[in-house]
């Protein structure tokens, strides 16, 4: 069964986002990122940014075909054709059709009142389907570091 992780307070959910990325690529996961098409963007931008000892190897699920099958992240709108079935973060408002193909979904949510309403939304529908749920309180983590 998937396993589903929501990682609530994000004061930057790209930035956060970033981070989260560079470690799991650092471990050798695979990850699918699928949020709108401005966020995807914005993401690809700051990946792209980030220093040369961080650079996160990622591309558009539109890219030549070798090249996705190759790329440990692959940004979409839609995951449904995606090679990836290791770790899904979801940056879309909506629980994605077809998360259960992944081994594990992350949730990120920011400190913006209508991104936590929408969150619970979704926690409440992964609940519905009869997923349990982790929570990573990023507030708590940051105070003790």
């Amino acid at each position: 069964m998937t396993d589903i992780a929501f990682h609530f307070n994000a004061p930057d959910r790209v930035a956060y986002v970033c981070r989260l990325l560079r470690k799991a690529v650092g471990s050798g996961a695979k990850v699918v990122v699928t949020g709108d098409a401005n966020t995807l963007q914005q993401l690809n931008a700051d990946l792209w940014s980030l220093s040369p000892t961080d650079f996160v190897p990622h591309c558009d699920l539109s890219a030549d075909a070798n090249v996705v099958t190759a790329t440990p992240v692959i940004l979409t709108s839609a995951i449904n054709a995606t090679p990836h079935r290791q770790v899904l973060v979801n940056l879309n408002q909506h629980v994605p059709a077809g998360f259960e193909r992944f081994e594990r979904v992350i949730e990120v949510v920011t400190l913006d009142d209508e991104d936590r309403r929408l969150a619970r939304g979704r926690w409440k529908q992964y609940v519905e389907l009869g997923f349990d749920i982790v929570r990573h309180d990023l507030t708590l983590k940051t105070n003790t570091s």
